[in-house]
This record gives C-alpha cells, sequence and structure tokens, in this order.
C-alpha cells in the first residue's frame, strides 16, 4: 500500500474496520464521501479470502449506478491484483462475451448491481449452484440509496435467495456517508432473524454533519444570471454544479457554453458513452465545470474538485451532505458549497436545508413500507429461477424477511389470476405472466423501478441519450423547435415512433428540454424549517448582500400564513378554509383522510377544507393507520402493481405516501383565526 498508493497510513475508517469486519460480523461503515469506505471493507476481506482460501466469486460488491461500478472497477482490480485474485464486473452495459468468459472463469470478486444478480438468478445460461454457490461475503455501497427505496427491498429478497442456494450466511457490510440512523438501518440489511450475525457500526469519528465547512448562500434570480455567477466565479478552478432536474442540467450547460465556458454534463437520460466522456474529461481537465444531476452524488471519482455550486435546493439534508463532500479532500483544503438560488421559493427552501444542517440534523433513512407488489415480483422471480415454486415450501426462500409478510396473501391472488399455475404441488408461471410481464424474456421482472418512457436520440449511428415524448412537437411544428441534450442543440430530422427513436443534426440554438417530473413531497421537517426561516431564523452561513432583501420581501409576503402562536386558519371564501399546516404534502394529505373530507390537492405548506369542518377532532382523528385517499389509477405508479389486487395496490401506495407522525404535529399546533376571506 505504501508503495503503490503511496499511503503513508491507513485512514481512521480502514483502521478501525480491521476487526469488525474480519470477525464476520455484519457491519455498517460510516464516513463522508471519500472516507475510504470500499478499502475499509475491501482490504480486511481480500485478507480473509486469502488466509482461509476461499475459492469462486467470494465477495459481491453492490451499488446503485452502473457508472460508479465502472469508476471502481480498476481500483478494486488493483488491490485484488496483489494476491493474484481477480475482479468481474456485470452490468446492463457488459456484453455477452465478457459475462461468458466469468461465468467459465469465475471472478474472485463481482461487481454487480441487484438487477444483474436477478438476471444471473433468472437465467437458464446461469449455473447459479456454481456462479453464485460460493458467496461469503456481499459489500452493499451507497446503503442508505438502497435502504430509503423499493431497490433496497428487491436486493434483501435477492440476497435471501442467494444464501439459500450457497446454503451459509452471507456477511453483510454496508457503506453509506450520510444516515443518521445507522443501526436501524444495519438491521434491515440484515435481512430475515435466522442466524443473524452480530451488528457493528463503524465510524470514522468525523462529525457526520461536517459543519467545518465553507458554505455561502446567494439569491440570482434566474438560470441565467447563475450561468453569468459561474462564469465568473472561481476562474481555474474545478467546479461540480449540482441541478435538482435534467431540464435545469442541460439549460445551464447550454448557457455557460454560450459564456465560453468548458462545461460538461451528467444526468440520467445521457447515452453512458456520454457520461463516461465528460466524467473522464471533466476529471482530466482543470478550469472547467460539469454540471449534474444526482447521479454524481454518489461516489463516483471524477478527481479532486475545488468547489461544488449548488442551484436552489437539494431534497433533503442527507443529499446535501452527500454533495458538500465531494470537496475538500486534498489536504489544506476544506469542504464548501456555494448556493445559487433562482427564485424566492428556491432560496426559503434552501435556507430551510441549511438551518437544520446547521444544527445537526440529518434524515432517518427509513425502507419503505408495505413492500407487497415486490414480494409479488420475487414469487414469479423464484418460479422462473427453479422453474416452479413449491406450494408447500416457498417461504424457505426467503424464510421471516419481512418483504414476504403479505406473501400468502399475494400468492393466492398469482393464482386465482393465473399468474402462477398449480400442478402436482408446484406452482409455475402463468397465462398472465406470459401476458404482463413476458416481453423480452421476463426483462420487467429485473427491476423494482418504474423508467418512464422516453425515445433514443441518435445522430447518425451514435447515440446521444433519451428524452421524454413530451418534448417532441408535432411534425407540423418540428421545423422550428429544437432539442437541448448533452448540453448542446438538436435539430430533429425524423421521429421513428415504431423503434421509439429521433434522429436529430447538431445546431449551435439552444432548443427545448422535458422530462416527466412530479410534485416535490417536502418532509416535516424542511417545511418547518421554512416556516422558522419566514419567522425570523437565519442559518448561520455566509450570505450575500442580496439574500437578506429578498427574505424580507418572503417574510412579508408570508406574514399572514405564520405566526409564533401555531398554525394559521384562513377563511378563503364562503365554502372553503386554507390550513398553513406547513407540514409536507404527505403529512397534509393524511391530516385530511383524519378529518374524513375530501380536501382537493393538499401541497406541502396548506390544505384546503371546506367551512364548517370539525377540528375540535383533528387530533384524535389521525392514527397509525391513518392513510390518504389515493385514486385508483394513481396505482401506476408502483411497479407490479398488476400482480396485486386493485385493492390491495391501493392500499399500499396510500400507506406509503402516508405521514401520521406529521400530521399530529400539524394538528397539535392548529391555531384557529378566522379573518375575512382572502383571495
Amino acid at each position: 500500500m505504501v508503495n503503490t498508493l503511496q499511503w503513508p497510513a491507513l485512514r481512521p475508517l480502514q483502521k478501525a474496520s480491521i476487526s469488525p469486519v474480519r470477525s464476520s460480523a455484519d457491519c455498517v461503515l460510516v464516513a463522508p464521501t471519500a472516507g475510504g469506505k470500499t478499502e475499509a471493507a475491501l482490504f480486511p476481506l481480500l485478507t480473509q479470502m486469502e488466509q482461509e482460501n476461499w475459492t469462486g466469486t467470494s465477495v459481491l460488491y453492490v451499488t446503485p449506478l452502473r457508472a460508479l461500478l465502472n469508476n471502481l472497477h480498476p481500483r478494486v482490480t488493483t488491490y485484488a491484483s496483489w494476491l493474484g485474485r481477480t475482479v468481474g464486473l456485470w452490468h446492463g452495459d457488459v456484453g455477452q462475451s465478457a459475462r461468458k468468459r466469468m461465468l467459465s472463469d469465475r471472478p474472485d470478486v463481482l461487481l454487480t448491481t441487484p438487477e444483474s444478480l436477478e438476471a444471473m438468478l433468472v437465467s437458464r445460461n446461469v449455473d447459479h449452484g456454481r456462479f453464485l454457490g460460493s458467496v461469503r461475503a456481499m459489500i452493499v455501497d451507497e446503503l442508505h440509496s438502497f435502504a430509503a427505496g423499493d431497490r433496497g427491498w428487491h436486493l434483501l429478497g435477492v440476497m435471501e435467495r442467494i444464501e439459500r442456494i450457497g446454503g451459509r450466511p452471507i456477511q453483510r457490510i454496508g457503506l453509506s456517508a450520510t444516515v443518521g440512523n445507522p443501526e436501524t438501518v444495519g438491521r434491515w440489511l440484515q435481512g430475515s432473524t435466522p442466524d443473524r450475525r452480530e451488528l457493528k457500526v463503524v465510524r470514522d469519528g468525523t462529525p457526520e454533519n461536517l459543519l467545518d465547512a465553507e458554505v455561502t448562500l446567494d439569491y440570482v434570480g434566474s438560470l441565467e444570471n447563475a450561468a453569468l455567477v459561474i462564469s465568473r466565479l472561481h476562474r481555474g478552478e474545478k467546479r461540480l454544479v449540482f441541478c435538482e432536474s435534467r431540464k435545469t442540467a442541460e439549460l445551464l450547460t447550454f448557457s455557460l457554453r454560450e459564456l465560453g465556458i468548458e462545461t460538461f454534463v451528467s444526468h440520467s437520460s445521457l447515452s453512458s458513452d456520454e457520461r463516461r466522456l465528460s466524467e473522464q474529461a471533466f476529471a482530466e481537465g482543470q478550469n472547467t465545470v460539469i454540471v449534474a444531476t444526482s447521479t454524481l452524488e454518489l461516489g463516483v471519482d471524477i478527481g479532486d474538485l475545488d468547489r461544488v455550486i449548488q442551484i436552489d435546493a437539494p431534497r433533503t439534508v442527507s443529499s446535501f451532505l452527500q454533495r458538500l463532500g465531494r470537496t475538500g479532500r486534498r489536504p489544506g483544503t476544506r469542504r464548501n458549497t456555494l448556493f445559487l438560488t433562482t427564485s424566492g421559493q428556491a432560496l426559503l427552501e434552501a435556507a430551510a436545508v441549511l438551518l437544520l444542517w446547521e444544527r445537526g440534523f440529518v434524515e432517518d433513512v427509513v425502507a419503505p413500507p408495505h413492500p407487497r407488489h415486490l414480494a409479488a415480483q420475487q414469487l414469479l422471480a423464484v418460479a422462473l429461477q427453479e422453474g416452479f415454486l413449491a406450494a408447500s415450501a416457498w417461504q424457505r426462500w426467503w424464510r421471516d424477511l419481512s418483504l414476504m409478510d403479505d406473501g400468502a396473501e399475494i400468492l393466492a391472488y398469482l393464482r386465482e389470476q393465473e399468474f402462477l399455475v398449480e400442478d402436482s404441488g408446484r406452482f409455475m408461471i402463468g397465462p398472465s405472466a406470459e401476458k404482463v410481464f413476458g416481453r423480452r424474456h421476463f426483462m420487467e421482472l429485473l427491476s423494482s423501478f418504474i423508467a418512464e418512457p422516453e425515445l433514443r436520440v441518435l445522430t447518425g449511428q451514435k447515440e446521444v441519450g433519451f428524452v421524454s415524448p413530451l418534448v417532441i412537437p408535432s411534425k407540423e411544428s418540428r421545423e422550428n423547435q429544437l432539442l437541448v441534450l448533452a448540453g448542446r442543440g438538436w435539430q430533429i430530422d425524423d421521429v421513428d415512433w415504431d423503434r421509439f427513436t429521433v434522429h436529430v443534426t447538431e445546431v449551435q440554438l439552444k432548443g427545448r428540454a422535458r422530462w416527466h417530473s412530479g410534485a416535490i413531497a417536502w418532509s416535516y421537517a424542511l417545511c418547518q424549517a421554512q416556516r422558522e426561516i419566514l419567522l425570523g431564523a437565519v442559518p448561520g452561513v455566509t450570505v450575500s448582500k442580496r439574500v437578506p432583501d429578498v427574505l424580507d420581501l418572503l417574510r412579508e409576503e408570508h406574514s399572514n400564513k405564520v405566526s409564533r402562536r401555531g398554525a394559521i386558519i384562513h377563511q378563503r371564501s364562503d365554502e372553503t378554509l386554507r390550513w398553513w399546516t406547513w407540514a409536507g404534502l404527505k403529512a397534509n394529505a393524511t391530516l385530511a383522510a383524519a378529518l374524513g373530507v375530501d380536501a382537493p390537492q393538499p401541497k406541502n405548506e396548506y390544505l384546503d377544507l371546506l367551512v364548517g369542518t370539525d377540528f375540535a377532532q383533528r387530533v384524535e382523528a389521525v392514527t397509525a393507520e391513518t392513510v390518504p385517499y389515493i385514486p385508483p389509477e394513481a396505482v401506476a405508479g408502483l411497479k407490479f402493481s398488476a400482480a396485486l389486487p386493485l385493492e390491495l395496490a391501493t392500499r399500499t401506495m396510500a400507506q406509503r405516501l402516508a405521514d401520521a407522525e406529521g400530521a399530529r404535529y400539524a394538528a397539535e399546533t392548529a391555531m384557529v383565526r378566522l379573518p375575512d376571506p382572502i383571495s
């Protein structure tokens, strides 16, 4: 390590992790970005591999992003090569020839995604016992990202199945930079309870909220002004700019290039080649800017950064910490972030994030409740994997994993609707599963997330990326409307709807950028922090001269919507009330359900109700079982909902959109104040 990596010593987390990892305990390793978490997990495991003579594919390294796997591959390969061991890379962009080589000559360490593991398990070309039966340990990178969504539940289901194939428990090691409740997340990662190992949480000692940082809050009023500020500040430095949408990233990139700034862009709708070229060029450059969405929030290595710039506000404090942690890696430098807000609302949201950060607040990571749709997916996947699912012993695949709490009810429905058909005590894939999920060899069953439909954009034979169908103009108006993608303007030459492909030619003009996006559901904590800002609180960071004036205007504008005495209720008309809860969209929807009212589209800040609503019962009406109303058509947003009864799918969706605790807090602070109706 000293000679090859030129390390004078191990980092604190790497040193502290040796004993816990080598003890075969399940571990959660917590350190800021670039804290050396990969090595903290791998070095002890490679030691065990050598000393205990592990053979075959014995370590799985799972991440949520292909780009992160590509980035890790050469580094992990170097470490393994010191011991004469090999590393494989397997994800959707890896070709068949490389996969065949790995199947015949198994790598000691395999870098992959949950979806690729699922594809291996259901594939007839993979000998599951030979290829996955020797796994001893699994490293889950960016653990908080998995645990907060359905991909985490899917991963747990897959891990239980791999343990069943190998006939031994697998050591589970989670890596995370920002998690407020690592013990809870670690227990979730452990999965089923039989043979559960000791759980050890290892921190590197660095304060998790990274308060010793240079953070500045500015108001610039528009995206064009943000581009001007970025072009003039910190010239000669490498700057990473985070945006909250692909549209904003594209438009900002185009504007920066027009201002003569060498700028690259990275987001999920660009082709893998475009992203890789951008990230590589940025890593090798100096006076450059890369504009990205959350794709670069996780641990993809793009070299040493000088500055992080945030356009408007990240959705969570945890996300801000991830981004802040991308800077300050070199000796003598500090973590830093410059917030450039483009509207008054964005300034309010950014100030709220910083207020919570200053107090040391980090969101707890909570797995989405009641993953019944994933239980249906797992039942169908095992039927594909094994050719059948034993009617009397299906639970053994997952033991008591809470993912399968409603497994018996779901299995009965799958049988009733002929997603599975029974023959001699065996359930096999039925005609309904073939019809709904069977396209392209059941590819739809391999991933737990819903990807919006996007058209593939080609210039000649080169893939540029993908765009929403919403951005494609009618054929008659196409001549005068352009696209912007990869930070460049494109003239639409042809749209092939059968192949879902757009053929384009590059032009030196800005086009339109548009992708589907829903309303942002701010948390109760962040909405309450916004309320505090409107009541006079100010985060203890450096602010520009413009910020106090804009905050004063915001406070004047919202003076009749916040009060130190409690939440305000206004009478808007003879028929409606507006309750300024500042509780978040989920809490407001839950509160409406508790009050038994059909509230029109609750917002993060307020809830509209009918005059005559009984506020006296508002607290008592909120229970842990209270869920908001969900229209049946909304279940389309739940992957695999077709494999659930409509009532159960609707209830699942509603339970995931509920915030009973936030609703109770909002109800307890309500202050009825009914002046004359306002507009």
